[in-house]
């Protein structure tokens, strides 16, 4: 169905029939439930800790004994955070606490080049993020010790940093 078709449907709803079909799609999607939660009562600071949790864990484990590292698990967050409307201030700190954690991570391990390429990506996507949202203040110090630590830890795809850093200037 289309917006338009959608759209005409819902004007000839009665009011009741389109509480009723609300009510039921609350009920059944556990998407739109989080998405009314949210907007009706937007916990925003349990979900920033929820997300630094769960991508702490994913680098330092407590209840396994090998850490997976996996980016993608930031990424959904981020992503998730996104389409609800977090507050932009908020997803960049997510965004910024992620390469952190990487960071001292990978001071301990010797990883593949893989994990570097996902992290200058990170990196890249964080910049471009913050720089777009007028965020830049407020970040730059975390932003440039993110960067100095990646060019003195010699890694892999400095350049890349180097190049995200250019949408600042």
């Amino acid at each position: 169905m289309s917006k338009r078709g959608l759209k005409k449907y819902l004007s000839e709803l009665k009011k009741t029939e389109l509480e009723a079909q609300l009510m039921d799609l609350y009920e059944r999607f556990p998407v739109v439930k989080e998405y009314y939660d949210f907007v009706f009562n937007p916990k925003e600071d349990k979900l920033v800790q929820e997300a630094k949790s769960k991508i702490s864990n994913e680098y330092f484990p407590t209840k396994r004994k090998r850490p997976k590292a996996r980016r993608s698990v930031a990424q959904k967050f981020i992503k998730h955070y996104l389409k609800l409307g977090v507050e932009p201030h908020l997803v960049a700190d997510i965004m910024l606490y992620n390469l952190e954690v990487a960071q001292t991570f990978s001071m301990e391990r010797n990883l593949p080049d893989a994990f570097f390429k996902s992290m200058s990506n990170s990196f890249a996507q964080a910049v471009h993020y913050i720089s777009g949202n007028s965020m830049l203040n407020d970040f730059k110090e975390r932003i440039m010790k993110i960067y100095t630590l990646t060019q003195d830890s010699n890694w892999p795809y400095k350049e890349s940093f180097t190049k995200a850093l250019d949408i600042i200037d």
